[in-house]
């Protein structure tokens, strides 16, 4: 019996139907950062969830590795407009990290290598809908595309999929990270074209 990752579609809708307002299609994979790109070695790397009690548990590279890998295509849109479509990675489900964690938190900040900061309702890292991505069309992830890890939650704006990841901190209300800090939207809906406070 053939089985699926949460990113398989079905029967493909027509590129225009998914292709959010405002959006265009690229073939190309334009890097944005913030900052200067960190370099990490995998046996350098490590990822820690900490609860909003203070609370944590850690991966070093190797453990993560362990952790069961799934495969997903999925369509990814960035907040300046570009879309790329059928984008194939592989990585570890954030269902994985957070199983049996206790926690009455609503919100999660991911920390990034190199001080990035973004922040997301808990519930959209949850239920199949986010990973720690290692892997892109077969390969390590490049520095330049967040390797060697990072987060990776496709129904949301591209700044919300936080590159050189390095943990995720639980806490009660929101707390805005980098880009949100500057004026970008909280959630950033693609489909709502959320990309400004307000919008």
């Amino acid at each position: 019996m053939t089985s699926f990752s949460p990113g398989f579609r079905g029967r493909p809708h027509s590129l225009a139907q998914r292709l959010p307002p405002g959006q265009y299609p690229t073939e190309s994979f334009p890097v944005l950062s913030a900052g200067p790109t960190p370099r990490v070695p995998a046996e350098a790397w490590s990822f820690t969830v900490t609860t909003e009690r203070g609370e944590t548990r850690s991966w070093t590279w190797e453990q993560m590795m362990a952790l069961p890998q799934q495969d997903t295509v999925t369509d990814i849109h960035c907040v300046t407009r570009w879309s790329k479509f059928d984008t194939r990675w592989r990585g570890v489900s954030l269902d994985v990290f957070f199983d049996g964690l206790e926690t009455t938190a609503g919100y999660v900040v991911a920390d990034s290598y190199g001080g990035y900061t973004t922040s997301l309702p808990l519930a959209d890292l949850l239920g199949g809908r986010a990973w720690i991505a290692h892997t892109y069309d077969g390969y390590a992830l490049s520095p330049e595309h967040g390797g060697p890890a990072r987060l990776l939650v496709p129904h949301l704006y591209f700044w919300k999929s936080a590159k050189w990841v390095r943990g995720l901190r639980l806490t009660p209300e929101d707390d805005p990270g980098f880009w949100e800090s500057a004026g970008y939207h909280p959630y950033g809906d693609p489909w709502r074209e959320q990309r400004h406070r307000g919008d």
